[in-house]
């Protein structure tokens, strides 16, 4: 952050919601399609064909409004919304005019401690969420001096999410859109691909010094990952605070982020309402809501992912960070729960899970759901590991690569390997006293006071061992052996 600005920043997030088909209109909603064949009369906007309000999408809001807390309208109202580019067909947009469905609500974040002074969750307020529908999607760079349009994607349902100008800095807004994306994905109302568009954002930012009024406010268009919302608010934020510092005005305009060059470039002048020419939709009526829809709606909602991350947290002694990463879908969230049932330790599980599991999906480029070794199947090498009856590098290095490959059930992978630790606690004296026999310098030297050779000890342990011996057992035995006189 620049020394003596403040940055105030608001992000509006576009969830396009999973829904079978259109907002208005019954043509598929579904990404990857060829060009231009997913379109019909409506959502082309041709002359006397009449929208009709997908339920649906209604409900999807709906539950987004109750997951943050937000007031839900009885009445709610759609309007045009005119503007003129090739890939809107219409010539306008509908969308939900001054009342929104969803209005108010919050998320919290982590606080960045940098900007705030103090480390700690923040409370990011909504302004309001409301429904609308997607312009299709243009293309620039598929033929030199030629734009291709394809209206695939025109009248796909939108909730725009508009967070109130709460955030102080890139790193919020990137939290901010990751937990928002959390909320909507384990909802299952947006697939969350940020490749494909389904989740994009528009960040507002402007400066001000402190105890001034909010600067001029720039808009940045069409972020479409965690990183590029950091890397453009970083370069808009220096760029302002440069021209602010030579004494120039920032112009209210909207830019967009170029990722290849690492700036935001001015794209047009930013419109105000007005230049929208904002009318009432006439052909669809007021949306109203029953308080009954609205508590059908309240008690569908599945557990809330930062609700999921607190019981663990709470249950088996999880870091924030660990359980955060646990959530990066519903698909790998189900599976750590399935295999904390399995084994019986929550820790154990997300070690794994953490570790040897997320190493291997990425090595393969897999998503949990084609991951090749069930709960159950992970499990039983876990409870191996935990009962200390195999050592953690061997199932690590040798046993889980084999259940990898299909060669069957931990334990008989083991048995057939010969990887089972010895618990005889006779047999590991005798390694100890052999070991210590041989090694009487670093013996004293450790009883001196030179505690960094009591892993050198405990390895020559191991190894005479053929790292087949319990290395808890070894520390127990070793301890005993060195407090004897």
């Amino acid at each position: 952050m620049n020394p003596g600005f403040e940055a105030i920043i608001g992000l509006e997030v576009h969830v396009q919601l999973r829904t079978r088909s259109k907002m208005f209109c019954a043509c598929r909603n579904s990404y990857g399609a060829a060009p231009n064949t997913q379109t019909c009369p409506v959502c082309l906007g041709l002359p006397g064909a009449l929208p009709a309000l997908n339920g649906e999408a209604v409900r999807m809001a709906l539950a987004l409004g109750l997951s943050v807390g937000a007031r839900i309208r009885s009445d709610s109202s759609f309007y045009r919304k005119q503007y003129f580019y090739p890939d809107l067909p219409k010539g306008y947009q509908i969308t939900q005019g001054p009342v929104a469905l969803v209005e108010g609500g919050e998320l919290e974040i982590p606080g960045d401690p940098a900007v705030r002074g103090v480390a700690g969750p923040v409370r990011i307020r909504l302004e309001r969420a409301h429904l609308e529908e997607d312009a299709g999607k243009s293309s620039h760079d598929q033929r030199p001096g030629v734009s291709l349009v394809d209206l695939n994607r025109a009248g796909v349902p939108l909730l725009e999410v508009v967070g109130a100008p709460d955030l102080r800095s890139p790193q919020e807004a990137s939290e901010f859109m990751k937990a928002l994306h959390r909320r909507v994905v384990f909802l299952g109302i947006c697939d969350g691909s940020l490749e494909e568009g389904s989740f994009r954002c528009d960040a507002n930012v402007s400066l001000r010094r402190a105890g001034e009024a909010f600067g001029t406010r720039v808009e940045v268009k069409n972020l479409n990952s965690f990183r590029f919302v950091k890397q453009a608010l970083a370069f808009e934020i220096g760029r302002q605070a440069g021209l602010l510092e030579r004494g120039l005005p920032v112009r209210q305009e909207t830019r967009g982020w170029d990722a290849q060059v690492g700036e935001t470039r001015a794209q047009r002048s930013k419109e105000a309402a007005m230049d929208y020419r904002y009318f009432p939709e006439p052909d669809l009526p007021i949306l109203g809501i029953r308080p009954e829809e609205v508590e059908a709606a309240r008690a569908a909602l599945p557990e809330l992912p930062e609700a999921k991350a607190g019981r663990w947290q709470a249950a088996f002694g999880l870091g924030l960070d660990e359980a955060h990463a646990l959530l990066q879908s519903p698909a790998f969230t189900a599976y750590f729960e399935a295999l904390t049932a399995a084994c019986g330790s929550g820790k154990a599980a997300a070690n794994w899970m953490l570790g040897e599991v997320s190493r291997t999906l990425n090595e393969r480029h897999l998503d949990i759901e084609a991951f090749p070794v069930p709960p159950e199947g992970l499990a039983g090498l876990i409870r191996l590991v935990e009962s200390r009856q195999i050592a953690h590098g061997a199932a690590r290095d040798q046993v889980f690569p084999a259940l990898l490959a299909g060669e069957g059930p931990a334990e008989a992978i083991v048995a057939a390997k010969g990887l089972a630790q010895t618990t005889d606690r006779g047999g590991v004296e005798a390694l100890v006293a052999g070991v210590l026999a041989a090694h009487p310098g670093p013996v004293a030297q450790l009883r001196a006071g030179k505690e960094g050779l009591r892993g050198f000890l405990v390895g020559q342990v191991l190894k005479a061992g053929g790292g087949k011996v319990d290395p808890k057992l070894v520390n127990e035995i070793l301890a005993e052996a060195l407090a004897k006189a």
